[in-house]
């Protein structure tokens, strides 16, 4: 698939499932997502007034845990999805947050904002979606401050049995089923396997994120390595 024919495919996913992502998240994750967004939020220690990017927000509910940590600095939750962002909207309106979160519809690879203009630049569950991920982390790094710091929280492949046999059965064979049972989305829950099948390992995408130009970067595997939080931070020099 070229990155033009994924852009268009991954858009129509997220379009479909929007309604039920949170739901099916909690249910095909054993609600793990959610552990592994509060270890990401305590490593990146967001301090008041602290400013953010968020990308491939989705339904916003890192957005607003970034939001609410930093208490009154200004945060851009960003995503290509209309119907994921009309979702997060809906969040970021009950928790009257509406003055601090600002919610874009763009494209997380060529970000419509200044050089140096955040502290972070996030992205949860999307690097993988994305046509060119080198090109997202470039952005990432680009937009962010120097000493900034570049997030990335992602499903990743567990390397040890017998536990990664289990895994691919259940990411492979039975969630596509689940999905086609509970969001009637078979074909838009497989995308999440396929999706994995290309993407780098926790150590790999950890070079990539070196390779960008990042420093002191850390990769933290979570829950035996179904998924991976990475880290980076731009240099004082800017560069």
């Amino acid at each position: 698939m070229n990155s033009s024919s994924k852009e268009t495919h991954v858009h129509s996913v997220f379009q479909k499932i929007a309604p039920k992502y949170d739901m099916m998240n909690d249910l095909l994750s054993f609600r793990q997502h959610k552990a592994w967004r509060k270890f990401t939020m305590r490593k990146m220690n967001v301090r008041p007034g602290e400013t953010a990017i968020d990308l491939c927000c989705g339904t916003c509910d890192w957005t607003l845990a970034i939001a609410k940590a930093s208490g009154n600095g200004k945060i851009i939750g960003l995503d290509f999805s209309q119907a994921m962002l009309d979702v997060g909207q809906n969040k970021v309106n009950q928790e009257k947050l509406g003055d601090q979160i600002t919610l874009v519809q763009g494209n997380a690879m060529v970000l419509p904002y200044p050089d140096n203009s955040f502290d972070y630049a996030t992205i949860g569950f999307g690097l993988r979606n994305v046509p060119d991920l080198h090109q997202v982390l470039r952005e990432m790094k680009r937009v962010v401050k120097p000493g900034g710091k570049v997030v990335c929280l992602e499903l990743s492949k567990p390397t040890w049995q017998p536990f990664k046999g289990i895994y691919y059965f259940y990411f492979e064979k039975l969630l596509p089923r689940v999905g086609k049972l509970v969001a009637k989305s078979y074909e838009q829950y497989k995308w999440l396997p396929d999706s994995l099948k290309a993407f780098p390992g926790r150590n790999e995408l950890a070079v990539i994120f070196r390779e960008t130009g990042l420093e002191s970067v850390s990769a933290d595997p979570l829950t035996g390595g179904i998924a991976a939080l990475h880290i980076g931070t731009k240099g004082t020099d800017g560069k």
